[in-house]
C-alpha cells in the first residue's frame, strides 16, 4: 500500500505558456501498487521520481490529459511513414538502467536542445541519471531503442494492468531524420497491445503549447474531463 512522505501545492513558472504562473499539487510517495499507481494515472496524476503531481491552476483548465485507446488506434500516413523508417530498429523492454552509454546518449540529445531551444546545459553523471530516471517503482520500465548494436533512444514508461503510461524519451540527433519522436508513440502503443493494457497515456496536451499539442495527432484519442478526486470515478470523453 502505498506511503505518503510529502504532499504540497506549489506556485511555479508555467511550464507550457510563457509569462504565465501555475499551481501544482506534488505527492512524494513509496511503496505504490500498480493498481495504485494506475488509479492515479486514470484521474491526471503524472509520475516522475517518486514524485506525482497535477496541475491545479484556479483560474486555467489548459493542462488537459490526453490518452489513445490502443485498440481503436489508426496512425496517419505521416505516422505510418515514421513507422517504416524505424522498421529495423530493435525494442527492449526492461527496468530503467543507469550506465556511462545513456548517459552519453542524453548528453547528446540535451545538446542538441541547448542549440536549437535555449535549455541549459547539463553535467548529469550516471549517478545524477541513476537518481532522476532509476528511482525503484514496481511500474518504471525502460523501452531501450537500438540501430545494431548501438543504443540510439530511451523511453522511460510506467506499466500497470490496463495502463500503458510516457513519462520521458530521448534519442541520439544523428536519427532525427527517422522521426524517432513520432514512431516512439506508436512502438508504445504495439507494446501495449502486446501486454494487454487498453490505453496508452500521454500526459497533457496544452493546446498552445507546441511540445505537447502534438499529441492530438494520435487518433481516436479521448480526454479527461476536470481533476477527479481519488474517490471520484473519472470520466473521459472524445475530442
Amino acid at each position: 500500500m502505498a506511503r505518503e512522505i510529502w504532499h504540497a501545492a506549489l506556485d511555479e513558472p508555467c511550464p507550457y505558456l510563457a509569462d504565465l504562473g501555475a499551481t501544482t499539487d506534488y505527492r512524494m510517495l513509496t511503496e505504490v501498487t500498480p493498481d495504485e499507481h494506475e488509479q492515479m494515472i486514470v484521474r491526471g496524476w503524472r509520475r516522475f521520481g517518486m514524485q506525482y503531481f497535477r496541475p491545479r491552476c484556479a483560474h486555467c483548465r489548459e493542462c488537459v490529459s490526453l490518452r489513445v485507446p490502443v485498440a481503436g488506434f489508426r496512425p496517419t500516413k505521416s505516422q505510418r511513414r515514421a513507422w517504416r523508417k524505424c522498421g529495423p530498429l530493435r525494442v527492449e523492454m526492461g527496468p530503467p538502467q543507469a550506465d556511462e552509454r545513456r548517459v552519453s546518449l542524453f548528453h547528446a540529445w540535451h545538446a542538441n536542445r541547448e542549440r536549437t531551444r535555449g535549455w541549459r546545459p547539463t553535467t548529469m553523471s550516471v549517478r545524477e541519471y541513476a537518481l532522476t530516471f532509476c528511482t525503484p517503482n514496481v511500474c518504471a520500465r525502460e523501452m531501450a531503442y537500438f540501430d545494431g548494436g548501438r543504443l540510439v533512444a530511451i523511453g522511460l514508461v510506467d506499466v500497470t494492468p490496463k495502463a500503458l503510461s510516457s513519462i520521458y524519451f530521448f534519442y541520439h540527433p544523428e536519427v532525427s531524420a527517422c522521426s524517432l519522436g513520432v514512431a516512439s508513440v506508436l512502438f508504445e502503443i504495439e507494446w501495449a497491445r502486446r501486454m494487454g493494457c487498453t490505453h496508452l497515456y500521454l500526459g497533457y496536451r496544452v493546446s498552445d503549447c507546441p511540445s505537447t499539442a502534438y499529441k492530438s495527432q494520435y487518433e481516436p484519442h479521448e480526454l479527461l474531463k476536470g481533476r477527479p478526486d481519488m474517490g471520484e470515478e473519472p470520466i473521459w470523453v472524445g475530442p
